[in-house]
């Protein structure tokens, strides 16, 4: 019997953030994928700012950005004219350390994981299938098939299904997967090509039946391309290839391409799991929801579900939080899971569909009210919280209690940045130990300062700052933030009492505190 913490079915993007995550925790992982080597398609290309956010404490982001590249503007077009311009980083200034997009190839991102997985003499195995298992309450035992064919049993505190939308981890465990396909058949392709779009930035061209949107890849003249496939040529017994997309399209956006690298055509489907677990295995990434590829949002959401899991699994296995810590995976990214199918779901159908309403809103509706709306700074930056996953919040958790200013527990702890190179007052910075602490803005009192001592819990006071208030942030209030940067406890004043209550209850004690 193989004995490990966690085995990881799944080694795409979600799976290695979980595995590198629970590493990095103190965790032992063992983690199979059944291809016989990583991904050599670029696939999933955008890295949203709450992502990097996450990476930024795990040591990875700068990695990310320096080998990435940023794209700071969206363009809208219909009927070949360009109806909006949307600029990023005007609108993520101040919100993020990160205000862009970041456009970094699944490949390569997966390589780098792997890198950094390697670097812990963690790695893949491949070839290896799981085939079923059982939970026998204190362990997990999981059949598995290795390259050879032969089978051997592992056990296991946990399993992790990140096994992609054909998982077997929720077949075994029986979670519905409802939803549905999109009627219309799409391609992505990555060229080389001429043309106005060919620029860098995000391009999405609305018309009256057909549907582009190009997203900009390194170097010059390359972009990703996704659109809509002829009718004509769905209903062919025969592998699609690139005379069977739409052309017109192409030619009123006047993009000239002159080289194929890449081309795939597919359905889009939109569904989530009922459940994203059962006893002591979980769900996560597109096993758990598969959805619309409106705002690049399904890696980065995977990517969520990871680290919000990772660090939860890791607490309850040291003994440094209560089992029930683990009830809360379920609720907050399921809840998140199902807003985002339903937005994304109403938007690609908006600009998909053919029918006479969907094609008003999309050719006149929406070339005249964008343009207008996004001239609003409340407008624009309500779309990059969006849109950038910095708006992910779990206000309704049973973790989150309480609320001081604007801020409420169960929101992302909003970024306070440091001026020019002083880290000293990022707030943000201190989250790189992936631990529990205590945030003040403003003065601590004594008896919060003992007891963080006595707990062995960080506590990190900032100086008020005009900037601080700009957040919602409230001066002199006590913010107790998770390891994944959210606030789990907010109070104005702060009493102490109220920490250690908080804390007794969830049984919390941090990594860096006493056994």
């Amino acid at each position: 019997m193989h004995d490990t913490d966690v085995l990881i079915a799944g080694a795409g993007p979600t799976g290695l953030v979980l595995a590198l995550w629970l590493t990095r925790l103190g965790v032992r992982v063992r983690i199979v994928d059944k291809t016989d080597a990583p991904g050599t398609t670029s696939r999933a290309l955008v890295v949203h700012a709450r992502t990097l956010e996450l990476y930024r404490q795990a040591g990875l982001a700068s990695t990310i950005v320096e080998r990435g590249l940023k794209f700071t503007a969206a363009n809208l077009w219909t009927r070949g004219k360009l109806a909006a311009h949307l600029v990023f980083g005007d609108i993520g200034r101040g919100l993020t350390p990160f205000p862009y997009m970041l456009i970094y190839p699944q490949d390569e991102h997966e390589q780098m994981l792997l890198e950094r997985l390697d670097a812990l003499s963690v790695r893949v195995e491949r070839k290896t299938e799981l085939v079923d298992f059982r939970d026998e309450g204190e362990r997990v035992v999981s059949r598995i098939r290795g390259a050879s064919g032969a089978e051997e049993e592992c056990a296991a505190r946990f399993i992790a299904g990140c096994d992609g939308a054909h998982s077997r981890v929720r077949e075994v465990i029986g979670a519905g997967f409802p939803g549905g396909t999109y009627s219309r058949m799409f391609y992505v392709a990555d060229v080389e090509a001429d043309g106005p779009v060919m620029n860098h930035e995000l391009h999405v061209a609305l018309d009256d039946a057909d549907f582009l949107a190009a997203f900009p890849l390194a170097g010059e003249r390359r972009a990703r391309l996704i659109g809509t496939v002829l009718a004509s040529a769905v209903s062919a017994d025969r592998a699609l290839t690139w005379d069977d997309v739409s052309a017109p399209m192409l030619a009123r956006m006047k993009v000239d391409v002159r080289n194929i690298n890449w081309f795939s055509a597919y359905h889009v489907h939109h569904r989530v799991a009922n459940a994203f677990r059962k006893g002591s295995a979980f769900l996560a990434g597109d096993a758990a929801h598969i959805h619309s590829p409106v705002g690049g949002q399904g890696m980065n959401t995977g990517i969520g579900d990871a680290v919000n899991l990772a660090w939860k699994m890791a607490a309850v296995i040291a003994g440094r939080a209560a089992p029930r810590l683990l009830d809360t995976y379920e609720p907050e990214r399921i809840a998140f899971a199902n807003r985002l199918v339903q937005s994304t779901d109403r938007a690609f159908s908006l600009v998909t569909s053919d029918g006479p309403f969907a094609h008003f809103v999309r050719v006149y509706v929406v070339p005249l009210a964008l343009p207008v709306a996004t001239r609003t700074r409340a407008f624009r930056r309500l779309m990059f919280r969006t849109v950038s996953q910095a708006a992910i919040e779990y206000r309704n958790s049973a973790l989150s209690e309480g609320k001081a200013g604007r801020i409420a527990a169960g929101d992302r702890l909003p970024w306070v940045a440091g001026q020019g190179d002083d880290i000293a007052h990022d707030n943000h910075a201190p989250l790189s130990s992936q631990d529990w602490q205590v945030h003040v803005y403003g003065g601590a009192n004594a008896e919060l300062e003992r007891l963080c001592a006595e707990r062995g819990i960080a506590l990190h006071a900032f100086a008020w700052r005009q900037e601080t208030a700009d957040t919602g942030l409230a001066r002199d209030a006590t913010y107790l933030i998770r390891p994944d940067g959210y606030v789990a406890f907010a109070q104005a004043g702060g009493s102490p009492a109220a920490v250690a209550a908080y804390l007794d209850r969830w049984s919390i004690k941090p990594r860096s505190g006493p056994h």
